[in-house]
């Protein structure tokens, strides 16, 4: 793993420990993961291997991001805050399943550099992936659709919630 693989990684896992309080939530913290995830894919993509497997492999690995990624946005905490805010902080559940998400990529990538390089070479060639290409691709696409979906899970949230009408104070 390099330094840029840490960073990254850590990144994406610091964004939600710090929403573990909560906060208004703004269009730039929705933006935010994907500004970090789009810097991942600018380094790390180089093309898209096709051949064999590859390509099941890479929309098995992104959908699994997209439902992790959903079920982190559908367990943030959000409620109306004070004029036409939307409040929001990550409970236990959306962090555990952001970290799931974040942590199982980074855990792989570790394995694979230290001790599992020869498990996945027999498992790549007994399910027809014919390149490591395809691994770094689906792990990333993994991280995509995951950064995307608790993101677009959240800010469809945010849009409800802000279109609810507000209860007017009740007068004594």
């Amino acid at each position: 793993m390099t330094t840029t693989d840490y960073i990254i990684d850590s990144l994406l896992v610091l964004l939600v420990v710090l929403q573990l309080r909560e906060r208004d939530l703004t269009t730039a913290q929705l933006v935010r993961p994907i500004l970090i995830v789009g810097i991942a894919v600018l380094n790390y993509l180089h093309g898209i291997p096709t051949g064999g497997n590859d390509l099941v492999l890479v929309g098995a690995l992104a959908l699994l991001g997209a439902m992790i990624g959903v079920a982190s946005g559908w367990t943030v905490l959000m409620r109306s805050g004070q004029n036409g805010s939307v409040r929001f902080r990550s409970g236990w559940a959306s962090a555990c399943y952001w970290v799931l998400g974040m942590g199982s990529r980074f855990a792989f990538i570790y394995w694979i550099t230290h001790s599992g390089a020869h498990t996945i070479a027999q498992f790549s060639a007994s399910h027809s992936i014919t390149s490591g290409e395809a691994w770094t691709v689906a792990l990333l696409a993994m991280a995509v659709f995951e950064v995307v979906g608790r993101t677009a899970v959240m800010a469809a949230r945010r849009r409800h919630l802000q279109l609810m009408p507000v209860a007017a104070p009740e007068l004594a």
